[in-house]
């Protein structure tokens, strides 16, 4: 795909529109990376691209790959809402924030079909069936459809009920019928009308509006005994007596009957993760609680997550409370407090409460969110130290370590009889190289002489200095390649930093393999034969050969150098485009007039070209 250029998407950029609606930003290839929405598109959209509002983190880098912008419009910010919600589902960008369970957890749902039947699923499908749920706890789940099944006469087949099989008498009543659990639909027993009104007076109870659907009930039983039909008006009685029994199970948190929805968060940026849970609070009651796990969370304030959380449980929502308290404010609440206007059909109250007994009840679903993360957290630690490789197991229990050295930093001199003094850091992770991760240095305080312990202090400090200015990563175990006196420069450097006992740190001495450790005089024997010891040598050995290949690069280089300065015109700016382009003199001596002059102009490609190639005397 051919890369349009800059003024292009500049361009688009100020011709977008200034009404709500979705973006989505792509790379070159076309990709979706982002998908957003906005009250103004114009407003929104070109925000990402201004100096004067710098971005951090993910988003930060998101901008640096965008190349082009696509919006579609809307009518209102409720609209825009839904729109994203969608997207982000069917495209899985990769730098929105991702909400999703722990696990698949179970609805009730609600067929959309003649006679509708009612079952509990994992798989939700966009066919208009109602779903309820979802249910995290699965004999909750389990009690609601027993008592569904126990109170009302619901058809539990599979049967086609459209209205000309059963008026063609094509079905049979099954035992649910002669049980008295089924009104026998299949063979018109009972009209659409009748049993539609059985499936409302469920989703109530769905809904958790049990005060609500057993009035209408004692009210319907009152009409029928009044009219002498007492066998129909016994039948409600039944299933008001079973309807109030379960609704004293439930846990009452509220005495003021109002619908609510609560939310909470719980964050923790050291593992990139963040938990929401909502209660679901129906007359004053707890039916049901749902979480979700957002992450990455990298530079997203909890604002953002309380936001992606709301709008992400609404855009799927089948009922819309009165009220919604939430621990924090979203930075833009108006699409969703238009959206539950729009469903409600009236205004939502959407708040964080300050004190009394809704603070208390936001405290508990706080304390919910703090308890399912740290669970979370628990899970992948237990899952990655099944995954830790048994080296490093072994190396935590020879070492006598707190923690696992999981990231293991290791540091080596290399040098030509005390010039060209280089040093290196490597860096393993799980008992593998992070080769992305490595790092040399040019050491500046040591020139002309060997000098292995100064070379060694200033390596461990320029590198640990880095990381306490840019606060971590931090290593589990750094190694030394040399014995005491390499050691006591390791030290010293990391005391200079302050960050001297962060983090264990060892010398390997090379002649019988030992391991020393800061202020101990004896040093630690470990078997041979043992994987920690190989382990230990493998990272030693890398950092050696590492440090020695940067060492003969630097050694090149100067080399190279050193010849390019005879030829006339060649200087510092020129000298590096050739070695850059390059790499010995040897390839510049084979390159032709035309590679030449791409590098360093015309003129000074000509000089190089007749310089390299003039017949040498005899």
């Amino acid at each position: 795909m051919a890369e349009p250029a800059k003024s292009q998407l500049e361009e688009r950029l100020t011709n977008l529109p200034t009404r709500p609606g979705v973006y989505q930003h792509k790379d070159i290839e076309g990709k979706v990376l982002y998908v957003g929405k906005a009250k103004n598109l114009r407003n929104r959209v070109r925000s990402y691209f201004q100096s004067s509002r710098p971005h951090y983190g993910r988003i930060s880098a998101m901008v640096r790959k965008v190349h082009d912008v696509e919006v579609i419009v809307t009518d209102t910010e409720a609209e825009a809402l839904i729109l994203e919600n969608n997207l982000i589902k069917k495209l899985k960008p990769r730098y929105n924030v991702n909400l999703r369970d722990d696990k698949t957890y179970p609805y009730i749902c609600v067929k959309k079909e003649p006679f509708p039947r009612i079952f509990p699923t994992r798989r939700v499908k966009r066919d208009g069936s109602k779903y309820f749920g979802p249910y995290t706890d699965v004999k909750n789940m389990k009690l609601m459809l027993h008592t569904i099944r126990s109170i009302f006469k619901i058809r539990t087949c599979s049967l086609n009920l459209n209205p000309e099989p059963i008026a063609a008498g094509k079905y049979q009543v099954c035992l649910e019928y002669h049980i008295n659990k089924c009104a026998g639909p299949c063979v018109g027993n009972q009209d659409e009308p009748s049993y539609d009104n059985t499936i409302q007076q469920i989703e109530k109870l769905l809904n958790g509006h049990t005060r609500e659907l057993v009035s209408l009930l004692e009210d319907e039983m009152k009409r029928l005994s009044s009219e002498m039909l007492f066998e129909e008006a016994a039948s409600l009685r039944d299933q008001v007596k079973a309807l109030k029994k379960y609704s004293e199970k439930q846990r009452i948190v509220s005495q003021d009957f109002i619908d609510r929805d609560l939310f909470a968060l719980s964050v923790d940026r050291e593992i990139n993760t963040a938990c929401g849970v909502i209660f679901k609070v129906r007359e004053g009651k707890v039916i049901g609680r749902q979480h979700k796990y957002l992450k990455p969370i990298e530079g997203v304030p909890d604002e953002d997550l309380m936001q992606s959380f709301i709008e992400y449980y609404y855009t799927e929502a089948t009922f819309f409370p009165e009220e919604v308290f939430i621990s924090v404010m979203p930075p833009s609440p108006e699409p969703i407090e238009e959206l539950l206007r729009e469903q409600r059909g009236k205004k939502v109250l959407l708040k964080v409460p300050e004190r009394g007994d809704k603070a208390g009840l936001l405290r508990m679903v706080e304390a919910n969110a703090t308890l399912l993360l740290n669970e979370y957290k628990l899970q992948k630690e237990k899952q990655e130290e099944g995954r830790i490789p048994h080296a490093v197991k072994a190396l935590k229990s020879d070492l006598h370590m707190d923690q696992l050295p999981r990231h293991i930093e290791c540091f080596d001199i290399s040098h030509l009889g005390g010039t060209g003094t280089v040093a290196s850091c490597v860096v393993f992770e799980d008992g593998r190289p992070k080769k992305s991760a490595y790092r040399t240095f040019k050491i500046r305080n040591v020139e002309g002489k060997p000098d292995d312990f100064e070379s060694m202090r200033e390596a461990v400090y320029r590198r640990y200095k880095r990381l306490f200015e840019e606060n971590g990563p931090w290593p589990d175990l750094v190694v030394i390649d040399g014995g005491k006196g390499q050691l006591s420069s390791a030290v010293t450097a990391l005391k200079k930093v302050d960050v001297y006992g962060q983090f264990p740190v060892v010398g390997l001495a090379k002649r019988l393999e030992e391991v020393f450790f800061p202020g101990d005089t004896d040093s630690l024997q470990i078997a041979k034969d043992s994987a920690s010891l190989q382990l230990l040598q493998r990272i030693r050995n890398e950092a050696h050969r590492f440090a020695i290949t940067f060492q003969r690069k630097q050694r090149q280089k100067k080399t190279l150098h050193s010849a390019l300065y005879d030829i006339p015109g060649v200087g510092d700016k020129s000298a590096k485009k050739l070695l850059n382009r390059f790499g010995s003199f040897k390839r510049v001596k084979e390159a032709s007039l035309d590679e030449l002059q791409n590098v360093v102009g015309k003129s000074l490609g000509t000089k190089v070209y007749e310089y390299v190639n003039a017949p040498q005397p005899e």
